[in-house]
């Protein structure tokens, strides 16, 4: 009770917490820091519990804007716990942030799949899915595989006992209609970066995962992928690999980065696989939290350098025809 009162929230990062917890940490932050945080809730899941967001701004509404969501998968818990690591990162070290970090709208959903979530805390702890009921005993949509860009295509199944099971039709499920939605009310290209925080494996992925193709330009995912993967490694030793999503691990369709990419024109759209890399897999002790916090946070603040630079240079640009 003590830890409670003294930090305003029950959320620590050297264990995981159920999703009141993480709700609760982004009401603070908000009650705490209005002049730079606040909370909207764009929709409800399947079981009616709240879709919550934190936006963390410096009030330009100008400022490119960068999408972070986590826990689309029930049992990956580390991508929450990351989530929010790089949340606080992010607003608590606020006045010594440099320029680039101020200068973006940050949108941060850290549980995409609260139902899942939940469940994978009281009942089955390696549960991926959402919670839709089909009327039997195997519940559940893959929300990595609902969202509208070449939905139903490969590594997808019809069958809705799959683990990979893609809905009845594209964002049939709510947890994925307000992410499309919320991201669709704002003009185009307000978003320059869509970030989806899974696990395992330690990857930084780019589109295309629907199929064995390249987006025109991979080049710039792959510079700035890598520039994050090299610094992560040099920071904390651990390793990333980089690649399109098909190619480097497996064809995926109605992925959320290639509907960000594909259908919203969202330059930047990455799938982060936090670590590790199988030893322990998705039961992932707490002590790991950390270290996967500060890789998150450093890839994101590589790619925030990377939009503020293309913001920065499109205005140079338009100086320079007036």
């Amino acid at each position: 009770m003590g830890f409670l009162f003294l930090l305003g929230h029950r959320l620590t990062w050297q264990a995981y917490h159920r999703l009141d917890d993480i709700h609760g940490f982004f009401d603070y932050l908000a009650k705490t820091y209005p002049d730079i945080c606040t909370v909207e809730t764009i929709g409800y899941s399947i079981q009616k519990r709240p879709l919550k967001i934190l936006k963390i701004s410096n009030g330009n509404a100008g400022n490119p804007g960068v999408w972070i969501d986590g826990g689309m998968h029930a049992r990956e818990w580390i991508s929450p716990a990351a989530v929010t690591y790089i949340a606080n990162q992010i607003v608590e070290g606020w006045d010594d942030m440099p320029a680039h970090m101020k200068n973006v709208n940050w949108h941060i959903h850290a549980v995409a799949n609260p139902d899942g979530y939940e469940y994978s805390h009281t009942t089955d702890r390696l549960w991926r899915k959402n919670m839709r009921s089909h009327g039997r005993n195997c519940p559940g949509v893959d929300l990595n595989r609902n969202f509208g860009y070449k939905w139903g295509g490969k590594g997808t199944s019809a069958n809705p006992c799959s683990q990979t099971y893609r809905g009845s039709k594209a964002f049939s499920e709510p947890e994925t209609f307000y992410i499309s939605k919320y991201i669709s009310n704002f003009p185009r290209n307000t978003f320059q970066a869509y970030l989806s925080f899974h696990s395992y494996g330690q990857y930084i992925l780019y589109p295309w995962g629907y199929d064995y193709r390249v987006t025109n330009d991979k080049s710039d995912l792959d510079r700035v992928a890598r520039q994050a993967g090299t610094t992560i490694t040099k920071s904390t030793g651990f390793k990333y690999t980089v690649g399109s999503s098909a190619t480097t691990l497996y064809p995926a369709a109605g992925g959320s980065d290639d509907w960000a990419k594909g259908f919203a024109g969202i330059k930047y759209a990455y799938t982060i696989e936090m670590g590790d890399t199988g030893r322990y897999g998705f039961v992932l002790p707490a002590s790991y939290i950390e270290q996967n916090g500060k890789d998150g946070f450093t890839f994101v603040e590589t790619v925030a350098r990377a939009v503020t630079k293309t913001k920065d240079s499109r205005r140079r640009k338009i100086r320079r025809r007036s």
